[in-house]
């Protein structure tokens, strides 16, 4: 296969597609942020900061200057931090080839700018590249995906062509991918589950159960698709891959980041302290900022997510947001 591909980010999802594509035979050059860990996963073929227990495939290069993973590559893919996207793309965008194809797999909700990762992506990128941006989300947790688990995600694309391509791109006999045109949705679903997911760990934390947690997974998949529909998207992209199968496993596996932050915060610790033991990054905490001003700016109601504001960012005590969530008025399931 000759198609050269750049990925940009080394974090633990960022490492796991890269080394997946370079499985496929695919060229692939993995840009790493931090020079140390770049050479080390070059003189041992490990991510030992964010999957150690994987061994990189030997077609898979690494690099700590985006230039050399970027320049002349055919296929691009983005897997940074949601609120490092637009910075690291500003710096990528003279070495980026005007013909490649430039995917996103990364999940969140600007801050500030309110603004959604495609969107970021369509501002920044020329008019001409409009038609070859793509999207990948859906339930995949790296440690599974790396192990080989069969996994099922989406890849979104306003143009049919596109999407396929990134489908044939990506998919394996373990790596199934559907195609989409329903981008807003795709990726908002992708954003907003780890608010859920945060609330399903602070449920969790608090010492509820699976009844409690079956009610977050649902009304928040309701939050999700009221914001979707004003900003949109189409309300049966929720109920897909890219809505409720990375809500059910976010909310639910304990390979989640922002459910185990989640679970801190409901045993009583401060998000300062969570946060500063944590090498990996909890999307979810500062997308939850980004969801509730966006419905608030949307007159959208939100209420498990307005209540996840509160207890982040107003350090609201877990246990009084869910018994204000339980004490609101009553009102019909379809509102």
């Amino acid at each position: 296969m000759e198609k050269r591909i750049g990925v940009i980010g080394a974090g633990s999802w960022g490492t796991t597609l890269a080394n997946l594509l370079a499985e496929k035979g695919y060229p692939v050059t993995l840009w790493c942020y931090e020079s140390d860990l770049a050479e080390r996963m070059a003189a041992t073929g490990i991510n030992d900061l964010y999957l150690p227990d994987v061994n990189l495939s030997k077609n898979l290069q690494i690099t700590s200057t985006l230039k050399a993973a970027v320049a002349e590559k055919q296929f691009l893919l983005f897997v940074t931090p949601s609120q490092n996207t637009r910075q690291v793309l500003k710096q990528a965008l003279p070495d980026i080839a005007p013909s490649a194809l430039v995917v996103s797999a990364s999940k969140g909700i600007e801050n500030d700018s309110l603004m959604l990762l495609s969107q970021v992506f369509e501002e920044l990128l020329p008019k001409s590249m409009q038609n070859q941006l793509g999207f990948l989300s859906g339930p995949s947790f790296a440690k599974e995906v790396s192990a080989g688990m069969p996994t099922a995600v989406v890849a979104a694309a306003p143009d049919c062509a596109v999407a396929a391509e990134i489908q044939n791109i990506f998919s394996t006999e373990k790596f199934r991918v559907y195609r989409h045109n329903d981008i807003i949705g795709v990726e908002l679903g992708g954003a907003m589950k780890n608010v859920i997911a945060l609330a399903a760990g602070v449920a969790d934390g608090l010492g509820f159960g699976h009844n409690t947690r079956a009610a977050l997974i649902t009304r928040g998949l309701a939050e999700m698709t009221r914001l979707g529909l004003k900003l949109g998207a189409k309300g049966e992209t929720f109920a897909g891959l890219a809505g409720m199968g990375d809500l059910v496993l976010t909310c639910t596996g304990d390979l989640s980041r922002n459910r185990s932050v989640g679970i801190e915060l409901g045993k009583g610790r401060t998000l300062d302290e969570i946060m500063s033991g944590m090498q990996m990054v909890a999307e979810g905490v500062k997308t939850t900022l980004s969801a509730y001003q966006l419905a608030a700016k949307l007159e959208v109601e939100v209420p498990i997510i307005e209540q996840m504001y509160l207890v982040l960012y107003q350090q609201k005590n877990p246990r009084q947001a869910v018994i204000d969530l339980m004490s609101r008025d009553l009102t019909s399931e379809s509102v």
